[in-house]
């Protein structure tokens, strides 16, 4: 948090209720596509971790045989065109989370205006019968058919910005038809959830890292994300022995200069092992010597009950 910025959330507040204001009475245009929208998103700046869910669902609706995309403004990415992300490409290009969704294998657009991401997926993907709106609570000017909002602890006591990492107080959460939390904090988030969107569906989900191969004996672990402690620990608890930790800023752009030093630094403390997440590793060199990816899959306790939802709220056959 940064306490000596709560005189400017006021004024936050007020341009974020005159924004929201005019969603709600329908004063600003809602662009609509011809398939369905999904749109995945939470009231922080970052951190909460919607790609695992986003990916989550892609795979539960293919499992059920309903195909879909994704669509994304690709942060960090120069081109501001409508594009598919090639699986191969740049982050610079497509942004490092949606080159990661497509390396994954799923079809990923991106546009400045997610609308324009979403005409490009109709025109380019005719086997998809749903979109997936990555990021999406903020976006209101792309109509969705269903809103499915992330929450986590931090979020609950976090301030809105400047001071905090909130783009949306907790009231915002009356906007969700779904609202999703973490197993482990589930219990502690009920009230709020409750008091703030009582007729939201609640879906739990388990977060697992994975790192395939035997575990290191000595590692350096480094990351760019927004909540990099969580990142370490669940490294931990995985039994990984960590010799040194590095964090950069979230969606960095690693230098050559920089991956030297890590790979200098992981030398002089003798690590077989240099270990980051699938994020930051879609813009390291695929080569870089004793670089391990660690993979966060989030998995719904409840699938079927998941399942159900989707298919109630869609009306998907």
């Amino acid at each position: 948090m940064r306490p000596f910025l709560k005189p400017l959330v006021p004024l936050y507040a007020a341009g974020l209720g005159w924004k929201n204001s005019r969603f709600d009475r329908g004063t600003t245009k809602v662009w609509r596509l011809g398939k369905p929208v999904i749109s995945v998103g939470s009231l922080s700046a970052g951190g909460a971790g919607k790609t695992p869910v986003v990916l989550a669902l892609l795979d539960l609706l293919q499992q059920h045989g309903i195909p879909a995309d994704v669509l994304s403004r690709g942060y960090g990415r120069e081109l501001k065109t409508a594009l598919q992300v090639e699986a191969n490409g740049p982050a610079t290009e497509f942004g490092d989370e949606t080159l990661m969704i497509a390396r994954r294998g799923w079809p990923v657009f991106v546009a400045p205006q997610r609308f324009d991401a979403g005409v490009l997926a109709e025109q380019q993907t005719q086997g998809s019968r749903v979109h997936l709106l990555d990021d999406g609570m903020q976006h209101r000017q792309l109509a969705r058919a269903l809103d499915i909002a992330l929450l986590t602890r931090e979020d609950a006591n976090d301030l809105l910005l400047p001071a905090g990492n909130l783009r949306e107080p907790l009231e915002s959460l009356r906007r969700a038809h779904v609202v999703v939390m973490r197993e482990e904090e589930a219990a502690a988030l009920s009230l709020a959830v409750h008091h703030y969107s009582p007729m939201a569906r609640r879906w739990i989900i388990r977060r697992q890292l994975r790192l395939d191969g035997p575990l290191p004996e000595r590692a350096l672990a480094f990351c760019g994300i927004a909540r990099p402690d969580g990142f370490f620990t669940m490294l931990k608890q995985l039994g990984v022995p960590l010799v040194a930790q590095q964090v950069f800023p979230d969606h960095h752009a690693y230098t050559e200069t920089e991956i030297a030093a890590l790979r200098d630094r992981a030398q002089q403390a003798m690590c077989d092992a240099i270990l980051t997440t699938e994020k930051d590793a879609v813009k390291l060199p695929a080569d870089m010597p004793r670089l391990r990816v660690a993979y966060l899959d989030a998995v719904f306790t409840d699938p079927a009950t998941v399942w159900g939802d989707l298919q109630q709220l869609l009306n998907l056959g």
